[in-house]
C-alpha cells in the first residue's frame, strides 16, 4: 500500500473527497432551506381563479425569532396576515408570471417601480436608540447644519419634469447616523407638506434661471399626491417606504409616454 493508504481500495485523499461531498450537499441543503424565510410560500393565483401554494424542493424552515434594539422581535417565517392587502392590478394576459398592470391609480397602487413593503410603523433609530432622520431645525441644536459651501434648498423652487412648479423648499432632513440629507419637506401649491427623497432630486445654481430643486420622476402637478407622514418631526420606516415608491412610480407612470416602447 502507498502512502496516506487505509486499505487496498480506499485512502485519505478518498476520505476527504467523500467528506467534503457531503459537506458541501449540507450546505447547499441548508442555505436552500434558509432562503425561504422571507417570500415563501410561493403564492400563485392561476388563470381559474384558484391559488396554489408552492415550497419548492425543500420543505419551509422551522420558525425563527429575530431580536432587535428597538423595533421588537421577528419571526421568520412569519405568519402575519396579509389577506386584506389586495393587489390593485391584473395581468396582463391570463398566463401565470405575467406583469401586472394596474387598475386604479398607477402611483400609489404599488405596482411594478411603485412596490412597497409593509416595513415596521416606526421611526429608524441610531445605535443610540434616537430618532435617526429629523428636520434640521431639531437637529441644529445638537451642531448639524449645512455646509457653508453648498447651496441652501430652503426656500427654492421645486419643479416637475413637465417645469411646472410643484411647491416650494420648507425644511431639509437629516440622517444623524449618515450625517446627510434625507429628503426635503415640501410645501405644496396646494399647501400640503410633503416629503421629496434626496436621491430623488438636484439642487441647481443658475445665475439665469435661478436656483431651483428639479426632479425627473414626476411632473409638477403630482407633487400634491405624494404620501403624507403623520407627524411633522418624525418620519416611520412604513411612510418612507411609501414615499419612496410613488416618485418610484414616477419613474413608468408619471406620463403615459413613459410605458410606450423607446424603438
Amino acid at each position: 500500500m502507498g502512502t496516506g493508504a487505509i486499505t487496498s481500495y480506499i485512502d485519505v485523499a478518498q476520505v476527504v473527497l467523500y467528506l467534503f461531498w457531503v459537506f458541501f450537499f449540507g450546505l447547499v441543503y441548508y442555505l436552500t432551506v434558509e432562503g425561504k424565510r422571507e417570500g415563501f410560500p410561493l403564492i400563485t393565483e392561476r388563470p381559474d381563479g384558484t391559488v396554489q401554494y408552492a415550497t419548492g424542493v425543500t420543505e419551509m424552515p422551522k420558525p425563527k425569532v429575530y431580536k432587535t434594539a428597538f423595533h421588537g422581535d421577528f419571526t421568520a417565517p412569519h405568519d402575519r396576515d396579509f389577506s386584506d392587502q389586495e393587489v390593485a392590478g391584473k395581468p396582463l394576459v391570463k398566463i401565470a408570471g405575467m406583469p401586472l398592470e394596474p387598475t386604479g391609480n398607477p402611483m400609489t397602487d404599488g405596482i411594478g417601480p411603485g412596490a412597497f413593503t409593509r416595513r415596521s410603523d416606526t421611526p429608524d433609530r441610531t445605535y443610540e436608540g434616537a430618532t435617526r432622520i429629523v428636520p434640521l431645525r431639531i437637529a441644529s441644536a445638537e451642531g448639524f447644519g449645512l455646509a457653508e459651501q453648498d447651496l441652501d434648498p430652503r426656500g427654492l423652487p421645486v419643479m416637475g419634469i413637465d417645469g411646472q412648479v410643484g411647491g416650494k423648499v420648507s425644511e431639509v432632513w437629516i440622517d444623524r447616523s449618515e450625517h446627510l440629507i434625507r429628503y426635503l419637506e415640501i410645501t405644496t401649491q396646494g399647501g400640503r407638506q410633503v416629503m421629496l427623497p434626496m436621491n430623488f432630486s438636484r439642487v441647481r445654481r443658475d445665475r439665469i434661471r435661478g436656483n431651483r430643486v428639479t426632479v425627473e420622476s414626476i411632473l409638477g402637478g403630482q407633487f400634491e399626491g405624494v404620501p403624507a407622514i403623520k407627524s411633522a418631526d418624525q418620519i416611520t420606516l412604513f411612510e418612507e417606504e411609501k414615499v419612496m415608491a410613488y416618485y418610484g412610480a414616477g419613474t413608468l407612470f408619471a406620463t403615459p409616454e413613459r410605458r410606450d416602447p423607446m424603438i
